[in-house]
């Protein structure tokens, strides 16, 4: 058995119902709302992201700059 809803097709140039407008309105603003989350997360990734190899670097030149000066050369 398919799992796929069965859809009748609609007429086109049939104008819309009043409920029919309100849901379309209803997920409009819960996908909007899901964009927004989703862009705040990606913001919130890359600043992690950003931190974590700043971090990794400045270890990493800490450590070469700490073995240049035991070093005599």
């Amino acid at each position: 058995m398919s799992s796929e809803p069965k859809v009748k097709n609609a007429d086109p140039k049939r104008p819309l119902k009043a409920a029919e407008v309100d849901f379309m309105k209803l997920i409009e603003q819960q996908n909007l709302e899901r964009v927004l989350k989703l862009k705040r997360t990606r913001k919130n990734n890359l600043i992690t992201a950003f931190a974590l190899g700043g971090t990794v670097f400045a270890i990493y030149a800490y450590s070469m700059l700490a073995v240049s000066r035991k070093v005599p050369g």
